[in-house]
């Protein structure tokens, strides 16, 4: 026990006041974003029908690194979550480097969101320039996150409610389309095998297709980074995680699995949400527009998501002295403001992109954002190998929540992860490396020069109360 309390006091102050069913529509609502709802139709033309393997194997990851995320949570119920886990059963500076990429990764999905959010409002509003719904949106949910933990969380759970109705909805639809209607001939699950067969693209389509699954699924690891303001870690955090990957892999694959059988996989592009293309079968009047507004909710919520998660990252580096002191100040909400406004510096980079280069900035930022999130992950499996083997001979307490099959099967989604990692660099997403490896070694100069400015504190510390003393 002794080990946790340590950990929470260099994150004391925050409130504890998230409960269970906020943190698992948190989680859900970061990750049920854009990538279900106009991503699919990238990974179902990358790997056709077998896009249900590659969305399955996905999950199978996501799965495995709950398990481990869960465990070492309840252990450690932190803000700084994944971080502070690398930082004390690796080493300093993997949890430095874990807490920066992690920031940045949400700080940069942040601008990316907000600059879709004013894509989105042309819809209604084709006129009015974009940087006005950037600044109008970004400061809507600055406030939000600036209120208290609590507000936050209920806007987040509405906005989930909203994503998760449409997806209901839509399954529901589709049902019917398949099942209570007639005349629809080309409808089915002949369309799985049509246009050369199940896999048309192969192994190598299905393959890559897994690491643009893994992007529908990220933001379930927010619930690590809530946990050090969950009201009672051990439950909440434990079966949040265990419901956020249940219900997200029934519906991206019952979701994509009816899609396929009601639109022909070589229709369903990026030109238009396959949602659109069921609504408009349905003959649903307004459809778009009402599709518009789900999407426009879908980016809302991850953007607030991702505000509070790099949040809570600078300021539990701020606490590690990692980072400049102001920036572990809180609010007399209990929120860290300081942290909060340098976050912001997503919203700032959309606002000025907008304004002055609004589309060559995009591949940059989204290079980076999905780095950090993957190193990350790839980092929470490597922390668990060295956790419990560490938890266990130091005697900590008996965890409510375990990882099954350890150690094989933590290796075995290290393995997997690290592999889809590498391999992007033979395909078109190959930017995630080539930015990401280069900021990793900024960071790693970034480490050692913090590291030697706080050495030489304490030295200057030690030498003023040998002073005193004497």
């Amino acid at each position: 026990m002794g080990n946790n309390q340590t950990v929470n006091r260099s994150e004391k102050g925050l409130n504890r006041e998230l409960k269970t069913g906020q943190l698992t529509m948190i989680a859900m609502g970061c990750a049920i974003g854009t990538g279900l709802f106009l991503g699919s139709g990238l990974a179902i033309q990358t790997a056709g029908p077998g896009v249900l393997i590659s969305y399955a194997i996905g999950a199978f990851i996501v799965l495995l690194l709950m398990g481990c995320l869960a465990e070492m949570t309840v252990a450690h119920p932190a803000s700084g979550s994944f971080g502070i886990i690398a930082d004390k059963y690796l080493h300093p500076m993997a949890g430095f480097l874990v807490r920066y990429s992690y920031w940045i990764a949400n700080v940069l999905a942040v601008g990316v969101e907000v600059s879709a959010i004013a894509v989105y409002m042309k819809y209604w509003f084709p006129n009015v320039p974009g940087i006005v719904w950037i600044l109008l949106f970004g400061a809507l949910l600055i406030y939000v996150n600036a209120m208290s933990v609590n507000t936050f969380a209920t806007f987040e759970y509405w906005f989930s409610m909203i994503k998760i109705s449409a997806i209901i909805g839509f399954i529901i639809l589709g049902l019917y389309v398949l099942v209570g209607t007639s005349g629809h001939p080309h409808m089915g699950a002949q369309n799985y095998v049509n246009n050369h067969g199940f896999m048309p693209f192969g192994f190598k389509g299905v393959w890559i297709a897994i690491f643009v699954s893994l992007f529908s699924f990220i933001g379930t690891e927010l619930v690590a980074v809530t946990a050090g303001e969950a009201k009672d870690p051990d439950v909440a955090v434990s079966k949040a995680l265990k419901a956020t990957v249940f219900r997200l892999s029934t519906f991206y694959v019952l979701t994509l699995a009816i899609m396929l059988m009601i639109v022909p996989w070589k229709m369903a592009g990026v030109d238009k949400s396959p949602f659109v293309k069921v609504m408009e079968i349905l003959n649903i009047p307004g459809a778009s527009g009402i599709m518009n507004f789900i999407i426009l909710t879908a980016a809302l919520s991850a953007m607030n998501s991702q505000l509070y998660a790099s949040t809570r990252m600078v300021f539990s580096l701020s606490r590690s002295q990692f980072a400049p002191a102001v920036f572990g100040k809180l609010n007399k909400r209990g929120v860290p403001g300081p942290a909060l406004a340098v976050s912001t510096i997503g919203i700032v980079l959309a606002a000025i992109a907008s304004a002055v280069f609004p589309n060559s900035s995009y591949a940059f930022m989204m290079g980076i954002s999905m780095f950090g999130v993957l190193f990350t992950w790839l980092m929470v499996f490597i922390s668990h190998l060295f956790f419990r083997k560490t938890w266990e001979k130091s005697g900590g307490r008996k965890l409510p929540v375990r990882m099954i099959g350890f150690p094989y099967l933590t290796i075995i989604g290290m393995i997997l992860l690290l592999s889809l990692m590498l391999t992007t660099w033979l395909t078109d997403f190959k930017i995630m490396l080539q930015f990401g490896i280069p900021w990793l070694l900024f960071l790693c100069v970034a480490y050692f020069l913090f590291r030697k400015r706080n050495a030489a504190q304490q030295e200057s510390i030690s030498i003023i109360d040998e002073h005193v003393k004497n």
